[in-house]
């Protein structure tokens, strides 16, 4: 039997079974997809090559440890995968940029505003937790599409290439997304603001 004519689903069976083969044939049937859509996100193709070499290696340990449930979506859930890594990547930035711009300030304005910039962070904090949550409750299409444009600020031409669907089917998926996000919001109390 050849390895390309398995679908996803059995090669992953038979290499958590041990065929290293297997693992091949899915990267190789992937690996393009992948690999342009780090470059899309990070917009460069040197940090685009590690985090496709830190995305397999995420990959392997997970399907290795037996915790990959999402039969039939592999792509996507490896796409996920992806996304993740290079979001954490963006808020390590973020985070080292804050701390670099925070060292230039003057220590007695911020002691003495340190109270209420306590609450604000808490605050703010508090309602990104609320938003994700409410993210995850998102159709996974409809999530997929909210994480492309909105944390990685991919436009929606580059949206439905990774998806795989037209434009308008990407716009409507984010117009059900947001709809659906404020129904969510409404339901569980969640505001914006303080």
């Amino acid at each position: 039997m050849r390895v390309s004519a398995l679908s996803d689903q059995e090669l992953i069976r038979l290499y958590v079974q041990g065929d290293e083969i297997c693992f091949e044939e899915l990267v190789n049937r992937h690996k393009d997809r992948l690999f342009t859509y780090l470059v899309l996100l990070l917009k460069d193709r040197k940090l685009a090559e590690d985090f496709f070499q830190d995305t397999l290696v995420k990959v392997i340990n997970t399907l290795k440890s037996g915790k990959y449930l999402e039969e039939g979506k592999f792509r996507p859930w490896m796409l996920r995968i992806a996304h993740n890594l290079v979001i954490d990547h963006f808020r390590q930035q973020k985070k080292m940029r804050m701390q670099h711009s925070t060292e230039e300030f003057d220590q007695f304005s911020i002691m003495s505003n340190e109270d209420m910039n306590r609450e604000e962070l808490y605050i703010q904090d508090q309602i990104h937790s609320d938003l994700r949550k409410l993210v995850a409750l998102l159709p996974e299409d409809q999530k997929e599409v909210l994480l492309m444009r909105v944390y990685a600020k991919m436009p929606f031409k580059e949206i439905a290439w990774v998806t795989e669907v037209s434009i308008n089917t990407a716009l409507g998926r984010m117009r059900y997304a947001l709809i659906r996000l404020r129904q969510l919001m409404e339901e569980h109390n969640v505001k914006l603001v303080a």
